[in-house]
């Protein structure tokens, strides 16, 4: 089936990113990682263009579906604790693993999207149950502009990630603790 190849060539090309950055991502490279054919990639993915918004767009469909899972499983957020715990789960998540290799392409690819409004596009956050958990647990807790709180709360986090991959560390509870009474502030 052409789109179960696609999305094989989608995962390749996003291991090859990660561990190989944007130099490293070639058509060959992804052939080779995917264990197919020379050529295979090139007649899904005709242009090096066409490959990095295959690899984007599946890298975003990766991603909303582990906020909507981890949405799912985390209790309800009642308290400041609850919702560091939930952000404690998820930078791990994103530091460790397979995790850690879609947070290494998704920041290659928004360097990049700088470049090209067709991957900005695909990049965009998108609404998701945990930012939605987010957004309520500050309602909830009586904040006024719970859209521009909600934004900046998980942008923080977003750039402490980025912190742990660049210096091989994780994120300090006491880091996410601050941004939480923060933004309850």
């Amino acid at each position: 089936m052409a789109s179960d190849r696609r999305t094989l060539l989608a995962d390749a090309a996003l291991a090859v990113l990660a561990d190989e950055g944007m130099r490293g991502l070639t058509h060959r490279a992804v052939d080779r990682r995917a264990a197919l054919p020379p050529g295979t990639t090139s007649a899904y993915f005709r242009t090096r263009a066409a490959l990095l918004t295959g690899l984007v767009t599946r890298l975003v469909r990766l991603d909303q579906e582990e906020l909507h899972s981890a949405a799912e499983q985390l209790p309800p957020l009642r308290t400041p604790e609850d919702l560091v715990d939930a952000m404690v789960l998820l930078t791990r998540r994103r530091l460790t693993g397979e995790g850690r290799l879609r947070s290494l392409a998704r920041y290659a690819c928004t360097v990049e999207s700088v470049r090209d409004p067709e991957l900005r596009e695909i990049l965009v956050p998108r609404e998701n149950a945990g930012r939605e958990a987010v957004r309520a647990f500050l309602a909830g807790q009586g904040v006024t502009d719970v859209d521009t709180r909600t934004h900046t709360l998980l942008t923080c986090v977003d750039g402490l990630v980025f912190d742990g991959l660049v210096n091989a560390g994780e994120v300090p509870r006491e880091a996410l603790e601050g941004l939480v009474a923060a933004a309850l502030r």
